[in-house]
């Protein structure tokens, strides 16, 4: 009798000639799993409490995956969240980043970082982490897929939703926590701490691009400090190059069995990682960007990731030491002087790439081999970046810190895989938004402000998850352990 059996976890592996497709596979020796076509592994269902009249709340600030999550797991515990979002819900910001990719404007409230879901609703949609240390990540998944993601993510070792997905995914749990008693206020910027209700303990969940919430933070005598971060430009190549090189001249029918290829590239160059970020195949580079005057790019992929071109940041890895050199480079430049170097030195990369690109949004952009060997682009290659380009020499103006690291990180990187520097790839910039550069110390048992009882760091922008599901997975921590404080 042919035994039957389950797909728990799925990966291609590019990095030798021979491709190899790995498959852990679970088997019942009782014939109870269903056949194999439908590989769907199963996972306890979520159970949400009625908390309209709950004896708990908890504000949280800050409605992405770590606002999101967190508000999910509180009510899972009997526990009552009310949410605060400076942004819009997904329907309305999505008129805001169509209004943003047609070059007519920013709206500083409502973009690719701010708005319900978070940064990765619109710019990501990929759910994978490179940490194994934060807890149970497929319990992430196994939500994502409650409310409505498709089944691959539960056994994809890279799994990915899609940005034109995950908002109809976000909407889902937001009706889920309101159907159960929790609050959701969007268009709420919170200005003060002392304007919440102060008997409820306080997640903030606040995104990594919030600046005028750090500062409000310090104002208010919360502990803040400077984090590693990595920052850089974004690189675009043809895809159907990136597939050559990563499946080593595939046919048609294998690209279309296995999917456009994505890499993964790491170097040392002077002491520093310079790396590949949220590679994004078949995708678009988009500008995320929330303040006037600034130029950021990212990078996203729809579901079906069939764009012609394969785009990931490439950043350099900055230390906390790094900054008190690299914040003498502007000073008397305009750059209001931060105590936080890392958010200073962050604004002052982005308002020198607005200075070279152009308002609202034009991108400043060289192609790859001439950033290499430093000269001018006559002309630039056709770019899934909306808004536009502008040829400019970044080998030029980027900090040496950062353009001499990258230069050397794309010999590294076309020695691995022959091809890879062209001037058939073109890079823009600046790629400064890959993690936050703030920390806000916790306590490692109970997860609240180590200066601020009763006020919980969650997330990306407190400086300790990065990416989706990380994020999310920081908030179920943080809620269970609220909840844990309630009970004990």
């Amino acid at each position: 009798m042919e035994q039957k059996f389950r797909v728990v976890k799925r990966s291609v592996d590019a990095r030798q000639k021979q491709l190899k497709v790995n498959l852990t596979l679970l088997t019942d020796d009782n014939g109870q799993f269903i056949e194999k076509d439908a590989p769907i592994p199963l996972y306890e269902t979520p159970f949400f409490q009625d908390v309209h009249h709950a004896e708990h709340s908890v504000n949280i600030i800050g409605a992405g995956p770590a606002g999101l999550f967190a508000a999910l797991t509180l009510i899972e515990h009997g526990i009552k969240p009310i949410i605060y979002e400076r942004g819009k819900d997904v329907a309305e910001r999505k008129k805001d980043i169509a209004t943003l990719n047609r070059n007519q404007g920013l709206n500083t409230e409502s973009n690719y970082c701010f708005g319900e879901g978070g940064a990765g609703t619109f710019s990501d949609g990929k759910l994978y982490s490179r940490s194994k240390k934060r807890g149970n990540m497929q319990r992430v998944m196994e939500l994502f897929h409650h409310f409505g993601a498709k089944d691959n993510i539960l056994y994809e070792a890279h799994a990915h939703i899609g940005s034109d997905k995950l908002p109809s995914i976000i909407r889902a749990m937001r009706e889920c926590i309101i159907e159960h008693g929790g609050e959701i206020h969007f268009g709420t910027c919170i200005s003060s701490l002392s304007t919440l209700n102060t008997q409820h303990s306080t997640i903030l969940a606040i995104g990594h691009s919030a600046h005028d919430t750090y500062q409000m933070l310090m104002n208010e005598g919360v502990l803040l400090e400077d984090k590693g971060c990595a920052m850089g430009v974004r690189a675009e190549h043809p895809q159907a190059l990136i597939n050559r090189l990563m499946y080593h001249d595939p046919s048609p029918e294998l690209v279309k069995l296995l999917g456009n290829a994505s890499y993964s590239l790491v170097t040392q160059v002077q002491g520093r990682g310079v790396y590949s970020f949220c590679m994004c195949p078949g995708g678009h580079i988009v500008p995320a960007g929330s303040a006037l005057n600034s130029c950021v790019v990212n990078g996203m992929s729809a579901s079906h990731r069939n764009s012609p071109f394969a785009n990931s940041g490439m950043v350099v890895e900055i230390r906390p030491e790094d900054l008190i050199n690299m914040v003498q480079e502007f000073r008397g430049s305009g750059v209001q002087e931060l105590k936080l170097k890392g958010l200073a030195f962050q604004q002052y990369l982005e308002n020198l790439a607005y200075q070279y690109g152009g308002e609202p949004s034009l991108a400043p952009a060289q192609r790859l081999k001439d950033f290499v060997e430093g000269r001018q682009s006559k002309s630039l290659p056709a770019c899934s970046y909306l808004p536009g380009m502008v040829s400019s020499r970044l080998d030029e103006w980027l900090p040496a810190h950062i353009g001499k690291r990258l230069q050397q990180g794309f010999r590294d990187f076309d020695r691995k895989y022959r091809g890879f520097l062209t001037n058939e790839a073109v890079i823009l910039g600046v790629e400064s938004r890959s993690s936050s550069a703030v920390r806000i110390p916790r306590n490692p048992e109970t997860l609240d402000s180590i200066s601020t009882p009763g006020l919980y760091p969650c997330g990306e922008g407190a400086g300790y998850a990065g990416g989706i599901t990380s994020c999310a997975l920081d908030g179920i921590n943080v809620a269970m352990a609220i909840a844990h404080t309630f009970n004990s």
